[in-house]
């Protein structure tokens, strides 16, 4: 054999796929890449898909034994799939004539790899080729402007790899605004901690984001302590339309009818009212229904989210600047309608130009904007507005989820970005497969047996799908799993303690987190347990005399105010 070739090309040979005689079974692994010689062509990249070991026979003494001292006659087999070589113009093409039998086999060049694959840019860095120390880079327009989806099974290290893009963007001073249920965003303030050895192999330092992330919380700051500033919706003015939008399921006409009569009284008599003044009115309806209305209207007078001072949709959306909307504390029904409102407030300043070309960052996508026949939710239409528009107006949306067969199919067809992470579930496999772009049933086998960290990436510009091994994060991971043994073991039995519970930090509890790299690298979150339940605020008695400077006005306006 050739020196330095891996194996010749065998038995029958085509122009898209060969088989590979392999000269040991070390000499090239599953998923490598590797190059051959056409003689019309040159040299040409492919990539090994699967490899085989047999043999012809062997004595009867060795079965009996079930070892095989001699190992020398057995045939390896490669499966090879040919990817192609850039042309003249820059295109990549299969060849168009069969490559030959018995022509040598090499292991491919970095060079090789990526100007066919198309690995040449150099602006967001995600990880390593892997196999390789090949460095893999997304263009930062091609992501936001073509939406991008991360999916993975839990624990397989999705919200980690969105922490990397959500760093990559902030270096380069693309605004972000995050809607993050579960509080996981928040630690992009706090400086990772990493390794030599990570360190070198991906070539990172821990950094800090505190400077370039804020975090509003929509419920109260008591429940979330982390949170930097309250995030309010406007609650002057707001139309029947918009809360009967929010009307639960089984509301019928009958009760949107009240609330429609309640809010044409209160126009009649003055120009400006709040939720107190709805209330007010819908409480002098004859109906017995009435008693439901003001049950919901109630509820959302509660939670404190509607305000005379709502948050700017300005101050949000700001270069280098990332919002993260973190709902801990704050009911799934309320976390719709917030959502709503606020992403159909983002989209409309996005198209009159009042604020810069962004991100919209989605966590738990498959609650927001689920597949029909599931659920619907209030966000489901204006996200897919977003998805489908957005792109026009410099908007960029980011799902994220562990249930792709849930998450609505007309949003992740319109992502020309995927990361896919390890996913196991069958809906979840035919949903990917049959939904996105450039995956196939090959593609559909690799998800199942990805190792944690490990994402395969299918993107517009890069020319198939390929395996990244995701970089390691500059900024702490905020995604850790609380260990339950070790909590269970904790000293809560007497009453005393359980009104004082302790505060828990790193030194005192491990966890498994979806950190791929290193368990041991990333501190734990200090996990404050809360028992006390605040009071709802007390009620105001409406005022009818209320004067106003103006009437109406876009929606925009209504939810969001002027932002000067």
């Amino acid at each position: 054999m050739v020196r330095d070739a891996v194996g010749v090309i065998f038995g029958e040979a085509g122009t898209s796929n060969f088989k590979v005689l392999l000269s040991d079974s070390t000499s090239v692994h599953q998923g490598e890449y590797i190059k051959a010689w056409h003689e019309i062509d040159g040299w040409v990249l492919a990539q090994v898909l699967s490899i085989t070991r047999s043999v012809d026979s062997f004595s009867i003494e060795e079965a009996k034994n079930g070892s095989r001292k001699d190992k020398s006659a057995d045939k390896i087999i490669a499966d090879v799939t040919v990817i192609g070589k850039r042309d003249n113009s820059g295109l990549l093409r299969s060849p168009t004539t069969p490559f030959s039998p018995g022509d040598p086999i090499y292991k491919a060049n970095n060079e090789l790899i990526c100007s066919s694959l198309g690995l040449s840019g150099k602006e967001m860095y995600i990880g390593m080729l892997e196999g390789t120390d090949i460095p893999v880079h997304l263009n930062v327009n091609s992501l936001v402007q073509k939406h991008c989806s991360i999916l993975a099974k839990t624990g397989s290290g999705k919200s980690y790899t969105a922490g990397v893009l959500l760093e990559e963007m902030l270096d380069r001073k693309v605004p972000l605004l995050i809607i993050d249920p579960h509080s996981e965003y928040a630690s992009l303030k706090e400086e990772g901690v990493i390794s030599p050895e990570l360190a070198g192999r991906f070539k990172v330092s821990p950094k800090s984001y505190a400077q370039h992330v804020t975090v509003y919380t929509p419920a109260d700051k008591i429940l979330n302590p982390k949170a930097d500033e309250v995030f309010r919706l406007n609650g002057m003015n707001l139309t029947a339309k918009e809360l009967s939008e929010a009307f639960p399921n089984n509301f019928t006409s009958t009760h949107m009818g009240i609330l429609y009569e309640a809010i044409d009284k209160i126009k009649a008599e003055m120009n400006s009212y709040t939720l107190d003044e709805i209330i007010f009115e819908v409480k002098n309806n004859d109906s017995k229904a009435k008693w439901n209305v003001i049950s919901f209207l109630e509820e959302i007078r509660e939670t404190g989210i509607l305000s005379t001072n709502p948050t700017s949709i300005e101050n949000l959306v700001q270069p280098g600047k990332a919002s993260i909307i973190d709902f801990k504390g704050v009911a799934p029904a309320i976390q719709s309608m917030i959502v709503a409102r606020l992403c159909s407030t983002l989209f409309e300043a996005r198209k009159m130009n009042t604020i810069p070309p962004g991100m919209l960052v989605v966590e738990e996508a498959h609650n927001y904007a689920p597949e029909k026949g599931f659920s619907k939710t209030l966000s489901s239409d204006v996200l897919r507005t977003i998805a489908s528009e957005g792109r026009k107006f410099g908007l960029g949306m980011m799902v994220i989820s562990q249930r792709p067969a849930r998450v609505d199919k007309n949003i992740l067809s319109q992502c020309g970005t995927q990361i896919i992470m390890k996913v196991t579930n069958p809906n979840d496999l035919k949903a990917i497969s049959k939904g996105l772009e450039g995956v196939s049933s090959y593609v559909e086998e690799e998800l199942m047996r990805l190792p944690p960290g490990v994402a395969m990436l299918v993107s517009t510009d890069i020319e198939r799908p390929i395996l990244v091994d995701i970089r390691v994060r500059k900024s702490k991971h905020g995604g850790e799993s609380v260990n339950v043994m070790r909590s269970v073991n904790l000293n809560y039995s007497s009453t005393a303690q359980r009104k004082k519970p302790p505060i828990i930090t790193s030194e005192d509890e491990s966890s498994e987190i979806e950190n791929p790299h290193d368990e041991k690298q990333i501190p734990l979150e200090k996990h404050i347990p809360f028992e006390t339940i605040t009071s709802p605020p007390p009620k105001r008695k409406p005022s009818r005399e209320i004067k106003t400077t103006e009437e109406g006005g876009s929606l925009f306006k209504k939810i969001f105010g002027s932002g000067k």
